[in-house]
């Protein structure tokens, strides 16, 4: 069987940790608060990586496997390399320290949102959040709605990115832009017509 790749803000792992208890609309303010504050003070290498080991933290209490935290993280830490390496040739390699762990720190924190909390938890609070728009006309439900499959077509969109790396690796091809970005533009774009069918079936976004 072809390896996985790591799926974030997808898997929803049951331990029923502390974490896990907390209702969801807590954990989202929490989240929304810990990126906020680690964006404004984590100014040194030292503020970043305590915050960074804040957000570790909360793995460990969640009861998260460490094989299933470190794929989370798989698919972020080179961007997030290749972004340290360029502030740091451009401006410094302290700015560089900073920059990664404050934003590995703050992945590592939603990821851990998702990990403990279902998709569903979180489109109810969203829904009760936004509840006092609805009568400015704001359409809650239909941004509650593109959350949710943004949320669900995650995992989606990185299996098509596995699949067509395996058929690419099958073939021989070798590593071209096109060879890789055509075939996952359309398996995208047959992807979102299946979905816009599916709900226009349903009747959402009829008037």
């Amino acid at each position: 069987m072809p390896r996985q790749l790591p799926i974030p803000l997808s898997v929803y792992v049951p331990s029923g940790s502390v974490i896990h208890r907390i209702p969801s609309g807590i954990k989202l303010v929490t989240l929304i608060a810990f990126v906020l504050g680690v964006t404004i003070f984590a100014r040194t290498p030292l503020a970043a990586g305590v915050a960074l080991a804040v957000a570790s933290l909360g793995y460990f209490i969640a009861q998260i496997p460490v094989r299933t935290a470190l794929w989370q993280m798989f698919g972020a830490v080179p961007l997030l390399l290749f972004l340290a390496i360029f502030q740091g040739f451009s401006v410094s390699w302290s700015r560089a320290a900073v920059l990664f762990m404050t934003l590995l720190a703050c992945v590592v924190a939603a990821t851990l949102l998702t990990l403990t909390t279902r998709v569903t938890d979180l489109m109810d609070t969203l829904d009760r959040a936004m509840a006092p728009l609805a009568r400015f006309g704001v359409p809650v439900e239909t941004i509650s709605l593109a959350v949710s499959l943004t949320l669900r077509m995650i995992p989606l969109q990185v299996q098509s990115v596995r699949e067509v790396l395996d058929a690419r690796r099958a073939r021989g091809a070798k590593g071209s832009v096109a060879t890789f970005g055509v075939p996952l533009i359309i398996r995208t774009v047959r992807r979102s017509r299946a979905t816009s069918d599916a709900l226009l079936a349903r009747g959402v976004g009829d008037s």
